[in-house]
């Protein structure tokens, strides 16, 4: 007599089943190991700007590996990354968020007496619109697809909203300090938090990209002081306000959604892993 199938997956045998059985561990593994292996020689004054590109590529690939060696459907983790439709409100929090964070950063650094200069914001929009096109298609935002789009539904699903974005903060600030040194942990870790109710609420890992690609466009572009002298130094005023103005909206984030960060649990098994709520909820 046959005997009845229980449902149940059982994981490939060697490397691959611990894979499947560790995915977050292997994701976080593979990511830093890409990614610093790359970056090494930029620390040694050797290497170029390709190997800056490619070491920013760890979070896909090692999403992508995990997802192939676990025995899950690859298709299905690349359409995750793009859900339709997405109502205009999140469209304008990615492109518009850093934003208004860096208009209030202007007004606090005039009010205090810096000589910031309004018309600079016109001058540098040519700059700013490069480098964002640039971090979102070859740059930091295709980081996303790894931090977003993989660990932080199942961070999420093991932890809970809070804790998930503060772990995944936590690492994600990590991994930056070959680049920014040990200082520069700080900055991504409050950042994870605007980035996790955009994806909760949107759906959309590609929105995570813009969100990116609009913060680095506006740390590069929009802190309108006229002399490079302004904004010098890894602690200067200028930083502090910008970091001041990071942690101030991220608490209100935080206070706004009652900690929720717009996630809400599955409903049913049918449900996909640490899903997002749909769109316009």
């Amino acid at each position: 007599m046959a005997a009845r199938s229980t449902g149940r997956t059982v994981p490939a045998p060697g490397p691959r089943g611990w894979v499947a059985r560790h995915q977050l561990s292997s994701y976080f593994v593979l990511a830093f190991a890409w990614s610093w292996l790359l970056w090494l020689p930029l620390l040694l004054g050797s290497g170029g700007s390709a190997l800056l590109v490619l070491g920013g590529f760890g979070p896909p690939v090692a999403a992508l590996a995990v997802t192939w060696l676990a025995g899950e459907p690859v298709g299905e983790w690349v359409r995750r990354l793009w859900r339709r439709p997405v109502p205009a409100r999140w469209w304008a929090y990615a492109l518009g968020l850093p934003l208004l964070l860096y208009g209030v950063v202007n007004a606090v650094l005039a009010a205090s007496g810096r000589p910031v200069d309004w018309s600079l914001a016109l001058e540098r929009a040519p700059a700013h619109l490069a480098t964002l096109g640039f971090v979102a298609v070859l740059g930091g935002g295709l980081e996303e697809p790894g931090w977003r789009g993989f660990a932080l539904p199942r961070l999420q699903d093991r932890l809970g909203p809070l804790a998930g974005t503060a772990v995944l903060g936590l690492v994600w600030g990590v991994w930056h300090v070959p680049l920014y040194g040990p200082l520069g942990f700080a900055v991504p870790f409050v950042l994870a938090f605007f980035y996790t109710w955009l994806y909760n609420r949107s759906g959309s890992v590609l929105l995570c990209v813009l969100l990116h690609a609009s913060f680095t466009a506006a740390q590069d572009h929009l802190v309108l002081l006229p002399a490079a002298g302004e904004h010098a130094g890894p602690l200067d005023a200028v930083d502090l306000v910008l970091f001041g103005a990071y942690v101030l909206g991220a608490l209100a984030v935080v206070v706004l959604t009652g900690g929720r960060l717009g996630h809400e649990p599955r409903v049913s098994p049918a449900a996909p892993r640490g899903g997002p709520r749909r769109a316009g909820q």
